[in-house]
């Protein structure tokens, strides 16, 4: 294992001032230069800080911290990060609303990866756009890793776009990004979905009087696909989120549609609302919070969640791994 000589060289931030860097990275020298001397000077510094990145990259910052990485919360992100809308609620937010309020937090995030499929990668990029939303304001520095020879040109020109600062490759330096635009991004992928099966194994338009129906429905479809168990109960408590959803906010009616794709089961609910709130379901319910944590509930037990809005109504696709 190489030994981490060069500082982090970060800038100190304004207090109470949300800091957001990409760092670029080509070897394993290269991200251990850029994230074990972030984690030691918060440490120093007396930060709460954790560190949630692919298991493979968990375990390199783990041997190079030594004994100090049982001051650090450690989280494989394939795993506490495998739905990107889940990410902000159920890692960032979980960790930094747990801290004392008068102490900066700081968190290395790596949400994206080169195993990342072509189906995920629009969640992953808008999670990123909104993460600036979600900590405006708050004492909070989160470090996101970008592989620069594994990762895709398009997925490092969506960092700079994400990210108000950028450190190169093998640089230790922030620059300001000149491409930073982060609610374009998200304008841009709320794309309309690719099209599902002209004949899914099921498709039930509801209404008020048939929600009911459609939960049953949906489960006993997606258990004759081989979903089961805890993730079927899953699937049952999504399909009564979202089509009661319609109902109250969607125009009173919708459409459930499900069927089978590359070892997952997929579950969509379209309606003739309009979602709004980009951050809607990636906000954490406060304790005195009355409703509005439908969306929140699906992107916490879901496997990967996709939506579109626009003026015709909205999609929200949902995938269940078998």
């Amino acid at each position: 294992m190489s030994t981490v000589t060069e500082p982090f060289t970060g800038s100190r931030p304004e207090p109470g001032a949300f800091v957001h860097p990409a760092l670029f990275y080509r070897d394993d020298d290269e991200y251990l230069a850029g994230t074990v001397p972030f984690v030691r000077e918060g440490l120093a510094g007396g930060e709460p800080v954790a560190v949630a990145v692919p298991g493979e990259r968990l375990a390199l910052i783990r041997d190079a911290l030594g004994a100090d990485a049982e001051r650090v919360r450690l989280l494989d992100m394939r795993e506490a990060g495998r739905n990107p809308g889940r990410i902000i609620p159920g890692v960032l937010r979980a960790f930094a609303d747990a801290q004392p309020a008068d102490r900066r937090v700081r968190i290395i995030g790596e949400p994206i990866w080169a195993g990342r499929s072509g189906t995920e990668y629009p969640a992953c990029a808008q999670h990123e756009a909104l993460i600036n939303d979600a900590f405006e304001g708050r004492a909070v520095t989160i470090l996101c890793p970008y592989d620069a020879v594994r990762l895709d040109a398009a997925v490092l020109a969506d960092a700079h776009a994400t990210h108000p600062v950028v450190i190169p490759a093998g640089s230790a330096g922030e620059l300001p990004s000149t491409a930073y635009d982060p609610a374009g991004v998200v304008a841009r992928y709320n794309a309309p979905l690719p099209p599902g099966p002209d004949a899914p194994v099921l498709s039930f338009p509801f209404a008020a009087g048939s929600l009911p129906d459609a939960r049953h429905a949906a489960t006993g479809a997606a258990g004759r696909l081989g979903l089961g168990g805890v993730r079927l109960d899953d699937l049952a408590l999504v399909t009564a989120e979202l089509t009661t959803n319609s109902v109250v906010h969607g125009g009173g009616a919708g459409v459930l549609r499900l069927w089978a794709e590359d070892g997952y089961v997929v579950c969509e609910v379209r309606d003739r609302g309009r979602l709004t709130d980009p951050l809607a379901g990636r906000r954490p319910a406060s304790r005195d919070q009355r409703g509005g944590r439908g969306l929140l509930l699906v992107n916490l037990v879901c496997d990967l969640v996709r939506t579109h809005t626009g003026p015709d109504g909205t999609t929200v696709r949902t995938w269940f791994a078998v």
